[in-house]
């Protein structure tokens, strides 16, 4: 054992996507479905984008985590098969990207096994994994997600490795995130949702998450990326995160996992 994880292992990297696609921006807005431009920025994610991202992650021979709304797999059903051909993990992320704390519980719960029940149609695999949309649950998620036997959750920011959180009274492991390594509050320029921030430059961001990334290997953490392929998927910024990899590469005793096998291990 070396620290916290396995073997000689130091620090485990997991690359996650959210494939948004136009979901988000409906459930925020209905009215932007009536945006062409706006619904044509967001559906390059997974018309475009989604693809390059694979063909990247082949040519370095890493697995990641997909987190899929299911309106976007009904609209993508191909996308979904080659995503699960490839290896990668296929994992919930609502329906119409539904945060969870603005649903009732039965809403809640009806759209759990709506987005289950697409995605399970698609790959033929029942699902490990789930990411609230927005990142924030509801007093009920847990409880739901843990009737359900989902294994994890990646919503919650209360460490920087997995942890067990309660879900009514079984313990369910929790795969944290945070804001820093995401990559919409850099690149997520919306006009047609109010947000009006200045895209920043790939070269600020990759200082922000390789700097990231040499804490979390210094202190033995996991590194988790969240991205969003109609932000990340942009040629410029894609090459930034191929430099970001490359860069993980040059530490040692580094592993590429997803996240569903990160979850695995904290359960044992």
């Amino acid at each position: 054992m070396s620290g916290i994880w396995p073997g000689d292992t130091k620090c485990v990297a997991m690359l996650s996507f959210d494939v948004d696609g136009v979901s988000g921006a409906i459930n925020q807005n209905p009215d932007s479905a009536r945006l062409p431009s706006f619904m044509s920025m967001r559906e390059y994610g997974p018309s475009v984008a989604t693809s390059r991202i694979l063909d990247l992650l082949d040519s370095h021979e890493i697995k990641a985590s997909f987190y899929i709304p299911g309106y976007v797999a009904e609209t993508h059903p191909e996308l979904v098969k080659d995503i699960h051909e490839r290896g990668h993990e296929v994992a919930h992320h609502g329906y119409m990207h539904e945060p969870p704390a603005t649903l009732t519980r039965q809403q809640e719960a009806d759209v759990l096994d709506r987005g289950s029940a697409i995605l399970e149609g698609i790959t033929g695999e029942k699902l490990s994994g789930y990411r609230s949309p927005s990142w924030e649950l509801s007093e009920d998620s847990l409880a739901l997600l843990s009737e359900r036997g989902f294994l994890y959750d990646s919503s919650m920011m209360g460490n920087d490795i997995p942890y067990l959180v309660d879900a009514d009274g079984k313990s369910m492991v929790e795969v944290p995130v945070h804001w820093e390594l995401d990559d919409v509050p850099y690149f997520n320029y919306s006009p047609a949702l109010g947000i009006r921030n200045v895209a920043a430059s790939p070269e600020q961001v990759y200082q922000v998450w390789s700097a990231a990334f040499e804490g979390a290997h210094h202190y033995g953490r996991s590194f988790l990326l969240t991205m969003h392929p109609h932000c990340i998927g942009r040629p410029g910024r894609l090459r930034m995160l191929e430099r970001l990899i490359e860069y993980i590469k040059g530490f040692d005793n580094v592993e590429f996992m997803r996240v569903v096998d990160v979850a695995k291990a904290f359960t044992k």
